[in-house]
């Protein structure tokens, strides 16, 4: 099969022809119809981000695909059935903190690279081999719509967030990353789940506007000036905010999360998904004496929930989460160079940037 290849951190991506993936039991071949390129993805490629991926490997992390075989313990699924491919593939043998490797993107800890030998290769390809588990039923959809509902596999990271801070209906969340590619999904994933209002800060006064004009008066759009106290207190201004989910990259510094979480009310939840220190920048520090006078819950959540998926893929057939807010842009297999530097290029909210293996 036809496959994009990264050989080395820096070089660009081959296309070339590599062995098709052996079936096993518990697992399922997909036939890939549309895989997303990453707004950071290049970032990656060049070692930049320091993820750790074994190589050479086909990257890419989840895709729409159809069942193309499945191991014979699969009681549901059959070949021809629409899927989501999970990237999250977590390891069968450590029920209470399972070692976990994001296919074709990064691994956690030497348990997850050890799932890579096996499920390392990702979905810049013609066929994709997942775990039984991680292929999730879509039903019926139109294929030309395949790379829109790519818009999944960019919601389902901020989904994770809320679900693990316990997002309720009515209440109020904020969104410190509000104006990146996650950020605006994240936005449109809150108001999915019934949150009566959105604070949405940013710096990029475009970005705010567009925000507003998708979802009117449900979203509360704050200009961060970067003095931190002034912007925490015009973030809990529009409140009272009872769940702040941060998702800003590594580039953005623990200035405006350290601002967005302390705009949370008293006995609110605060949830950590970006990448604050990732690269050996400065960590976040949050008061001692407020969290706890404040009776203010901290977290941290790496992806989401095993259930997460198919919730989340009902939350879109309802029509609560209308994938339609998404601008696709898709590129041949063979023009996989081209697609991450798009990707790179047009990393706005609502822009997914796709390869289609089956054109």
């Amino acid at each position: 099969m036809k496959a994009a290849v990264l050989k080395e951190f820096g070089s660009p991506l081959s296309v070339e022809q590599v062995p098709d993936p052996a079936l096993g039991t518990g697992e399922v071949v997909v036939d890939v119809v549309a895989a997303p390129v990453l707004p950071y993805a290049a970032e990656v490629f060049s070692g930049e981000r320091r993820y750790p991926l074994t190589l050479p490997v086909t990257p890419g992390a989840g895709a729409i695909g159809v069942v193309r075989a499945c191991g014979p313990d699969a009681t549901r699924l059959a070949p021809g059935d629409w899927v989501l491919c999970d990237p999250t593939i977590r390891s069968r043998d450590g029920a209470l903190t399972p070692d976990i490797t994001l296919q074709g993107l990064s691994a956690r800890g030497e348990g997850g690279l050890l799932l890579q030998r096996h499920y390392g290769q990702g979905s810049f390809a013609e066929r994709l081999l997942i775990p039984t588990e991680n292929a999730v039923p879509l039903g019926p959809i139109d294929p030309a719509d395949a790379g829109r509902w790519l818009g999944l596999t960019l919601c389902l990271v901020p989904y994770g967030g809320f679900l693990a801070g316990g997002l309720r209906p009515g209440e109020t969340a904020l969104v410190s990353g509000a104006t990146g590619n996650f950020g605006g999904a994240a936005v449109a994933v809150a108001l999915a789940m019934g949150a009566a209002r959105v604070v949405a800060p940013g710096r990029n006064e475009h970005a705010l506007a567009e925000l507003r004009r998708r979802f009117g008066d449900r979203v509360a759009t704050v200009r961060l000036t970067g003095d931190a106290d002034a912007d925490s207190a015009r973030m809990a201004a529009q409140g009272p905010v009872d769940l702040v989910l941060d998702i800003l990259p590594p580039a953005a510094g623990p200035a405006p999360v350290r601002a967005a979480a302390m705009a949370v009310r008293e006995g609110g939840r605060v949830v950590l998904m970006g990448g604050v220190g990732m690269l050996d920048g400065a960590e976040l520090a949050l008061p001692y004496r407020w969290l706890m006078r404040g009776n203010v819950t901290v977290r941290g959540q790496w992806m989401y929930p095993r259930e997460a998926p198919p919730r989340l893929i009902a939350l879109a057939r309802a029509g609560l989460l209308d994938l339609t807010h998404f601008e696709v842009t898709e590129f041949t297999l063979d023009d996989a160079r081209d697609a991450v530097a798009h990707a790179a290029e047009k990393s706005a909210p609502f822009h997914l940037t796709v390869i289609r293996p089956d054109q």
